[in-house]
């Protein structure tokens, strides 16, 4: 019962140390599509930690389960295992973890059904101020015009992804700043960050008393924005997707004294102003390779008794 015990103990410490080193970093900012990844893997690794623990827990509290996780081992890595000295506790940690994960399954069935209701009412709300003209087919539109004295533009995702964008914008941003500021949406869709926003809010709601998951859905919020900024200003240049940005969100008061549910754009916008410091192509590549080794350390420590038996 070593083995189940060392990994939930590594993965409390994961999800403690990495938050904090990520947050003491001052690379994230400059290398977002990174410090995505980086992030995915620490929680891949916490995830892990808590399946391969829940795995040897389980095999250690009823022989079926270990007739199953062991059957081609020869029995002397069923020995190194040690899984008969558990006890209750074995049969406790199995149950509780399993309990975990069913309720992330379920936080995230919840997460994607509240988005796809989401979805279906502003397409709705799309009908409703954008009508299909006759003869028309529903969906074939990927560019819907909508009037509107608030200049605004987002991505609506789903099957038939559509790129929404009010009058208001298209008089406000000329030339090159409607392109970045289309570049930046399309960088959203293209990415599929959608997707990490509902693993990370399901996470978080489903289990708030984790700081790890929280940290996560907030980190993912600000980063895709910051990625699909960068996509945007490689093609249409950092000035041009600021100068877009300000003039989406003037109006909003985004860049007065008073706080506002928008208050990462000013720091956007003084990201893309700033002389770009990006990280060298190899020190981008280590931080990448580094990442992906994190959820590999569960797996090794869970195969490392069975590799010793056999040597």
């Amino acid at each position: 019962m070593m083995v189940p015990a060392a990994l939930l103990l590594l993965g409390a410490l994961t999800a403690v140390l990495a938050p904090r080193l990520l947050a003491r970093a001052d690379w994230p900012d400059r290398e977002p599509v990174v410090a995505l990844w980086v992030w995915q893997c620490v929680v891949a690794a916490v995830l892990l930690c808590c399946a391969l623990s829940m795995t040897l827990s389980a095999a250690a509290a009823w022989q079926a389960v270990r007739g199953h996780v062991f059957a081609p081992a020869p029995s002397a890595v069923v020995e190194a295992y040690a899984l008969g000295v558990g006890g209750s506790w074995a049969a406790t940690t199995a149950v509780t973890l399993a309990c975990g994960g069913l309720w992330t399954g379920a936080m995230l069935v919840r997460e994607v059904a509240r988005a796809r209701a989401r979805r279906r009412r502003r397409r709705a709300e799309l009908l409703v101020r954008s009508p299909l003209l006759p003869g028309e087919e529903t969906g074939n539109d990927r560019l819907v015009i909508l009037e509107g004295e608030r200049p605004d533009a987002w991505w609506l995702p789903g099957t038939a992804p559509r790129l929404v964008i009010t009058t208001a914008a298209l008089r406000r941003l000329k030339g090159r700043q409607l392109d970045a500021l289309l570049a930046h949406e399309q960088g959203h869709a293209q990415a599929r960050h959608d997707w990490l926003l509902h693993c990370s809010g399901a996470l978080a709601g489903g289990f708030p008393q984790v700081p790890v998951f929280a940290a996560f859905r907030d980190e993912m919020h600000r980063l895709v924005e910051l990625a699909a900024d960068d996509m945007a200003s490689r093609r249409f240049g950092r000035l041009t997707t600021a100068l877009a940005l300000v003039e989406l969100n003037e109006d909003r008061g985004v860049f007065g004294p008073c706080p506002t549910p928008h208050t990462q754009v000013p720091q956007r916008v003084n990201r893309l102003l700033t002389p770009p410091d990006r990280l060298t192509a190899g020190r981008r590549l280590r931080l990448t390779a580094a990442a992906a080794l994190v959820p590999a350390v569960p797996v090794i420590v869970a195969v490392v008794p069975g590799l010793r038996a056999l040597g």
